[in-house]
């Protein structure tokens, strides 16, 4: 009987402690989940200002290299355009009425070739308004400015000039990124021949660029974070969910191909 006793008074005792203790496990984990919460809505806000410097950072640079897509297009188009205008009127002779006709009329086409040029360049001072059309669209404006150097062959098959949706914010850094890229490739690659490929595909906007340069041992870039700015490429594919996969042999190449979720 007493050892029933005792039993019971074990259990009793078990069970005030375990109903006692619980009102304290309730207030550790109320107060773990609100710190929990309160970390994940820090982090979120930090993401989401390391975002927003990233987004600025990226239409800054975008502006910047507009401008000098535009300097060097005034110089080197529009500049010997005007030059070459400039000259033909100089030889004018009114004297000769048929030959004077000629030139002048040269010179109006000219002045005309001129004016295209500069609508152009209007249209690159807003480097957003590129995006603002679609990733496509400010992809083509980039392939067009590239194939005026004559320095390089381009294969070039862009599918997204076709996009229905856009995503302002995406294509900005996705811009930015190719800029990126091919600023390398002239400045470093020594290529010749560069082959875009850009399209969309199961929610998955996918860029390809590839060259016929000097290549690089890519394991040793990416261990000392050099190479094609590879740790800025990579940095700015993380702000948006993307994949970075990018081949390199030296004296052969590099192709690089980004995926990104989309829109």
């Amino acid at each position: 009987m007493q050892n029933e006793t005792a039993k019971i008074a074990i259990l009793v005792a078990i069970a005030t402690l375990i109903f006692l203790l619980m009102p304290v496990f309730l207030i550790l984990y109320i107060r773990s989940y609100n710190r929990h919460k309160k970390n994940h809505f820090v982090e979120k806000q930090l993401m989401q200002e390391t975002f927003s410097a990233e987004m600025l950072k990226a239409k800054v640079e975008v502006q910047d290299q507009t401008m000098q897509s535009i300097a060097t297009d005034l110089h080197d188009n529009v500049g010997q355009l005007l030059s070459l205008t400039t000259l033909t009127l100089n030889s004018v002779n009114l004297n000769d009425t048929e030959k004077a006709a000629k030139k002048i009329e040269n010179s109006l086409s000219l002045v005309n070739k001129s004016i295209k040029e500069l609508r152009e360049l209007a249209k690159l001072l807003h480097g957003e308004q590129l995006v603002s059309e679609g990733i496509g669209y400010a992809i083509e404006q980039e392939v067009n400015w590239l194939s005026k150097s004559g320095v390089f062959q381009l294969k070039v098959q862009n599918e997204l000039t076709r996009l229905e949706h856009f995503s302002p914010d995406k294509d900005l850094i996705i811009l930015r990124l190719m800029q990126e890229i091919i600023n390398n490739i002239i400045k470093h690659a020594q290529a010749t021949h560069i082959e875009i490929n850009a399209y969309l595909e199961n929610d998955k906007l996918f860029l390809n660029i590839a060259e016929d340069g000097v290549g690089f041992d890519y394991d040793n870039a990416k261990k000392n974070n050099t190479g094609m700015g590879l740790s800025s490429i990579r940095k700015r594919m993380e702000m948006i969910n993307g994949k970075l996969m990018l081949n390199s042999t030296v004296g052969q190449g590099t192709s690089i191909s980004l995926e990104i979720p989309y829109p």
